[in-house]
């Protein structure tokens, strides 16, 4: 890992009627408004990134406490819903649920299992970052994915 602090570049553009996010080195990735403030709603939009991004961290930062533990997982998926409202005339998300879902391969593995995905909750940088109300609620089945 490189040292601190990281600096993450990402340029919008719009384009008729959408916006085209850029970054050094990564697809191009077309966004717009989403139905609820007007968009056709068939675009990743601000909302859905935001949401996309608590995921995303999440199953990273299990994936990476897992590999550090050496602890071994059929799979791991997390839902994430973030509820955006109006707070003292000021639009904002205030609530966010993740919703992961592990599956070991054993019984025995669920309290660790358990145990490791707290341990992400708590690490997830973006989590971090938010002012929102976070609702946690880790689901750990035995099985295959």
């Amino acid at each position: 890992m490189e040292a601190f602090p990281h600096h993450y570049v990402v340029s919008a553009v719009q384009e008729e009627n959408t916006v085209v996010l850029q970054s050094a080195g990564l697809q191009n990735l077309d966004s717009g408004a989403p139905a609820e403030f007007g968009g056709p709603g068939d675009l990743w939009s601000p909302e859905t990134l935001f949401a996309a991004s608590v995921a995303d961290c999440f199953v990273l930062s299990f994936k990476a406490i897992a590999t550090a533990s050496k602890f071994s997982y059929s799979s791991i998926s997390c839902d994430v819903e973030a509820i955006l409202d109006r707070v003292d005339r000021v639009t904002r998300f205030t609530e966010i649920t993740i919703k992961p879902r592990l599956v070991v391969n054993s019984g025995d593995l669920q309290a660790t299992g358990d145990k490791l995905l707290h341990k992400a909750e708590n690490t997830c940088l973006i989590t971090n970052s938010l002012t929102a109300t976070i609702n946690f609620q880790p689901e750990i089945s035995v099985g295959e994915a």
